[in-house]
């Protein structure tokens, strides 16, 4: 059996030799860096999921993240200590699928990791079997390289990015609360926290739609929630 392999990009020796046991007891083969070498590791080897932490010393973790959301869309996990809303924000704003306050239980932190290969492995499973496209109007969804084919461009989005994109392009006129789509694509309660939708519906509309300010395609029902419209749907 193939091993799922995780990075660590930490340069705490003490908590990167922490996770490591765990995940290693878990059955995971785990590799480790501190820098931008985290970007040429993850461009040669399979790595399954990233661990990525805030403040390094070098390039800081936003700065990582964002050059590896230019090629890979596999879960990338931040851990830091500086666990203030505008950090979390700016985490999930750069692409990251979670964050996770230091100190952490090493427990928990393996269960997130756990949750977030088995969603993101069976999304990948389901595109495998079958290579499926969804058009609506002037937009076509590729479900398999979690692309959108737009008139002016071929738009690559995130993991997250894409599933929320595909549930709602799936279920037009269907009004989503925050905590709705948060409960689906995370597959938990969302405990009264709506930002994180908010920053990734943000993204998705600055990738998608023609004028963010003016959304054509996600657009906000006030006071409600979000839903896809319809108009031009083939």
């Amino acid at each position: 059996m193939i091993k799922e392999t995780v990075l660590i990009v930490e340069d705490d020796a003490e908590i990167v030799s922490l996770v490591s046991i765990y995940l290693t007891r878990h059955g995971f083969e785990v590799l480790s860096t501190d820098g931008w070498d985290a970007v040429d590791i993850v461009r040669g080897d399979t790595i399954d999921l990233v661990l990525l932490d805030i403040m390094l010393s070098g390039p800081d973790g936003f700065e990582l993240c964002q050059e590896l959301r230019k090629f890979t869309d596999v879960p990338i996990l931040f851990m830091s200590a500086k666990a203030e809303d505008s950090d979390r924000i700016l985490g999930l704003g750069v692409g990251a699928d979670d964050f996770v306050p230091k100190p952490f239980s090493p427990s928990e932190l393996v269960a997130r990791v756990k949750a977030h290969l088995r969603r993101y492995k069976g999304l990948a499973g389901k595109q495998v079997a079958r290579r499926s496209f969804l058009k609506l109007a002037d937009m076509e969804i590729d479900e398999e390289r979690f692309t959108v084919k737009m008139p002016h461009a071929t738009i690559t989005l995130s993991a997250k990015e894409f599933q929320i994109l595909m549930l709602m392009a799936q279920n037009p006129d269907r009004v989503y609360k925050p905590e709705e789509l948060f409960q689906y694509i995370w597959n938990s309660p969302s405990l009264g926290d709506a930002r994180t939708v908010m920053v990734h519906i943000s993204n998705l509309r600055k990738k998608i739609e023609p004028d963010p300010s003016r959304p054509k395609y996600i657009v906000t029902i006030r006071g409600v929630g979000y839903k896809f419209m319809t108009e031009g749907a083939v």
